[in-house]
Formats: structure tokens, C-alpha cells, sequence
């Protein structure tokens, strides 16, 4: 595998969790995995072995160390040590601002990595590509390494985590990441005017795999393919969605070392000890009455993606439904002074901190009562799968990985793990708030409601078996058919 993160060298989002998570799940099943990533300037890790070699890029040669470090059985990392290129602040960029320099430094962690496959020796069944930093790797093997008698032929497999990250940049940068202009077409990675290191990963692969499978369904229409629809669709027959796992040992309220009281599905009643410590780490009262009252948490980036343009057009009313409110994350500084507002305006009602806290996310998963995630588009979303773990009841829009993991609550049946709205709306996501704090009040329906969502198989175990099945498909396909340019 190859990524620009993964746990526990560097992380940013749900890349870093997946490319971290999957190598050890699929170490599990008997799998051989390593994974590839750049050594970041803090990452430190406990060292088995280093290579050096000289890596050329365009014309430049780069001085680079292969760092090795064991991650668990049948799994190790990598790490690019390229100090010009990686030793410096944020992964990316640092604030909002992007590095520069970022097509050449993840051309640099694709050739290397191919780079460090060849010394090896050992002719790897499947290349694992993760997101538009890595897209020049299936390029590279279809151009470059093609005839190499090691790892040409190798089958590829590329992820899109979120399609809305492109890796969109000059085409002046060619020769530098050593691509050819004879390339730079829309059958290859030319989009619009610039070319494109996502659509150059989409094109060169075998397979490509989305994290969820409606996200794969919804990246193919206007609504939701940010340009790249027509792209995908002519890729639809080799597209599959792979829902994300979670860690189960980090996220389990049993074992969790990180919050007050252990529970399970026959023990709910300890998350009202959670709750409690919930309500002082927000610096709000912990008797009796607050406790009775539901609270619902927000854990998020605070952006439009995550829907907070639709709970500002319902903001006045939340603190009216009879719950408490907390609030986790950063982000646009509107939606901060917004929270913080309300916060201060209903300081009995609504809990805010800005920023992130590991303790306290699981604190806030352990001790609430539901968690909001109203979403304009979630390619998989990770907190609703810790909240029905950990027995607390999710109010999801209806959208990629959010819909394929939370079944919306019948009434009627008693069936279902959470609740779920189409509309994307304030007033939607109101209506659903609202049926959820109805059923709150019935003590014996929300309980089982809690425990349906608990008994869920949402590990990484079940993730790493659909992988499995891609990559035996990646592997048929590329010994059927071998193309010289883009498919």
C-alpha cells in the first residue's frame, strides 16, 4: 500500500485511520501488507531496519532513507525519509495554505515506494494506492515500470476517500514528475486545463474502490461527482464501495481506558455515570434533572460539508427541544463564534469546545445520548459507527456511508439503529431530531433501539474481507487485459 498518511506516523482524517487500520486487518486474515508513507518532520518511529538510496525525479536526484517499522502481525511500515521534501510543518500544507511543491513531493513518495518495491526482491500480488497523493503510482507502473521484470505487470488497486481533494496543478509540472505530455489528454489525466493526480489514479488502476457504497453510487452524478462523473462512469464497471471499519480495541466501551465507567449492551445503565462526567468536562450541572435530560452530540470539522450551514438555519431552536447540547471540533470561524455564541447566550443547554480532544471524543461517545451528523455528502463517516458501539443513537442525513450504516428507526416495527432524514435541510434535520427525542421518553423502546445498534459488525475484520475479494478481481482483470494507455 501506498498513502500520504497513516496511523500512528501522520494523520489529517479518515485516510490516515483506514491506511493505518486495513494493513493490520488484512495481517489478521494471513495477508503479507506493507504500507508506504512519507516520514513527516515528529514522527519518530522505533526503527528495525534503513536503506538509503538516490531516488531521480525529473531530472533531480533525491537522497531519500527507508525506514521500517513492524505495525503488527503479517504488517509493516514504511517510511519515506526525504527530509527537502517532508521535514517540515503540516502534511499538506501549513493553515490553509498548500505546499507548493506538493506534486513533486508525492510524485517523490510514489517513485520511491516503486523504488523500494524493486530492492525488495519480492514481486508483490497487489499495488494499493489511497487517494490523489498516490495517483501517479498506477501512472508510473503503466509508463515507467512497465517492462521492469519485478514489478511490471503488477496489478493495481486505487481508493478514493473523498472526491472532492483532486490534486489539481499546472501541467508546466510534467517534466518534473517525469509524466508525459502525450498524457496530458482527457482519456488521460488532463481535467479541465490542469492535470490531475486523482484522475491519473482513476485511469492506470485495475479497480477503483470508495469508502462506502453509496458514496459509489453518489460520485457517479453531477450532485455529488465534483466534475469527475462523467470520469468515474466510464470506470463504473470496475468501481466498488468498501465501507470503512473500526478500530475495535480503541473504540469499545468494555475496554475503554479513556472514559469513567466500562459498559456493554447489558449493562447501559453505567452510561449514566459517563454522562455525568460528560456534563462537568463542558462545565455544565451534573444533577439529577440535567441528567434525565437527552444529550446530543456534535463531534466534526465545523464546515458546510458537515451540514452546519443546516443547523445554523435552526440554531434558535435547539436550545428549545428540551436537550442539552455539546459541541466538539474547529473549523470555519463563522460556525465557531456562532457555537460559541449560542453557548454563552444557553450556558445550561449548550456545552462548546473548540478544538479536539481524543479524551474527550471518547467521553462525548460514551456519555451522550445521540450524536448528530447532518452531512451534505459523508464518503464513509467514522462517528456514527463509535456512536452505535458505544450505545449512543445516531441523527444522520441520509448519505453516503452514513446511509449504509445506519438504518433509520421504525415506530411501527421497532426496528432500525438510529435516524436518518433525505431532505438537505434545516428543517429535515429538525423533524428528525425532534422523532428522536419523542422516543427518548419511552426508557424500554430506546434501549432496545441502543442495543440493535450495538450488536452491529462494523470492525475492520469484515472491511479487510471485501478487499480481498477487489484484489483478486484487480489481479483477474489485469491478467485479462493490459492497457497501454488509459482505460
Amino acid at each position: 500500500m501506498i498513502s500520504s498518511e497513516a496511523v500512528p506516523f501522520a494523520k489529517t482524517g479518515g485516510l490516515g485511520d483506514v491506511a493505518g487500520a486495513l494493513p493490520l486487518a488484512l495481517g489478521r486474515l494471513g495477508h503479507d501488507v506493507t504500507v508506504i508513507l512519507p516520514r513527516y518532520r515528529g514522527s519518530e518511529p522505533a526503527l528495525a531496519s534503513t536503506d538509503r538510496r538516490v531516488v531521480p525525479l525529473g531530472g533531480r536526484p533525491f537522497d531519500v532513507a527507508f525506514l521500517v517499522r513492524p505495525l503488527g502481525e503479517n504488517a509493516r511500515a514504511v517510511l519515506v525519509d526525504c527530509p527537502e521534501l517532508f521535514d517540515r510543518e503540516g502534511i499538506y500544507g501549513w493553515g490553509i495554505t498548500d505546499h507548493p511543491d506538493n506534486p513533486r513531493r508525492f510524485a517523490l513518495l510514489s517513485r520511491a515506494a516503486l523504488e523500494y518495491i524493486r530492492d525488495a526482491g519480492v514481486r508483490p500480488s497487489i499495488i494499493h494506492a489511497h487517494d490523489w497523493p498516490t495517483g501517479l503510482a498506477p501512472l508510473y507502473l503503466h509508463t515507467r515500470f512497465r517492462e521492469d521484470p519485478l514489478i511490471g505487470g503488477v496489478a493495481t488497486v486505487f481508493t478514493i476517500h473523498n472526491l472532492a481533494y483532486q490534486g489539481l496543478y499546472p501541467p508546466e509540472w510534467l517534466p518534473a514528475l517525469e509524466v508525459s505530455w502525450d498524457l496530458f489528454t482527457p482519456e488521460g489525466i488532463e481535467f479541465w486545463g490542469r492535470l490531475s493526480l486523482l484522475k491519473a489514479g482513476i485511469n492506470f488502476s485495475d479497480v477503483i474502490t470508495t469508502v462506502s457504497r453509496r458514496y459509489a453510487k453518489e460520485i457517479l452524478t453531477p450532485e455529488l461527482g465534483f466534475g469527475f462523473d462523467g470520469v468515474l462512469r466510464r470506470r463504473a464497471a470496475d468501481l466498488v464501495g468498501i465501507l470503512n471499519g473500526i478500530d475495535e480495541e480503541r473504540w469499545n466501551p468494555a475496554t475503554d481506558q479513556l472514559v469513567p465507567v466500562r459498559y456493554t449492551a447489558d449493562s447501559l445503565e453505567a452510561k449514566a455515570d459517563c454522562k455525568r462526567e460528560l456534563l462537568r468536562a463542558f462545565g455544565l450541572r451534573a444533577e439529577t434533572p440535567d441528567l434525565e435530560r437527552p444529550v446530543v452530540a456534535i463531534i466534526s470539522r465545523l464546515v458546510d460539508q458537515k451540514g452546519f450551514d443546516f443547523l445554523g438555519q435552526v440554531l434558535d431552536e435547539l436550545p428549545r427541544l428540551g436537550a442539552t447540547f455539546l459541541l466538539l471540533g474547529s473549523g470555519d470561524p463563522g460556525y465557531e463564534t456562532m457555537w460559541r455564541q449560542l453557548a454563552a447566550g444557553y450556558p445550561e443547554r449548550v456545552g462548546v469546545h473548540i478544538g479536539f480532544d481524543e479524551r474527550l471524543a471518547h467521553l462525548m461517545e460514551a456519555g451522550a445520548d445521540m450524536l448528530l451528523m447532518p452531512s451534505r455528502y459523508e464518503p464513509c463517516g467514522l462517528n456514527q459507527m463509535y456512536s452505535l458501539r458505544y450505545g449512543t443513537v445516531p441523527i444522520v442525513r441520509a448519505t453516503g456511508g452514513l446511509d449504509d450504516t445506519v438504518r433509520n428507526y421504525s415506530e411501527k416495527s421497532g426496528r432500525g439503529t438510529g435516524f436518518t432524514f433525505e431532505q438537505p435541510s434545516g428543517a429535515a434535520l429538525l423533524r428528525a431530531l425532534r422523532r428522536a427525542l419523542r422516543v427518548y421518553q419511552h426508557k424500554d423502546e430506546w434501549r432496545a433501539l441502543q442495543q440493535q445498534g450495538m450488536r452491529q459488525d462494523h470492525s475492520w475484520d469484515a472491511s479487510a474481507r471485501e478487499y480481498v475479494k477487489v484484489y483478486r478481481r484487480a489481479a483477474a482483470r489485469h491478467a485479462a487485459f493490459r492497457p497501454t494507455t488509459a482505460p
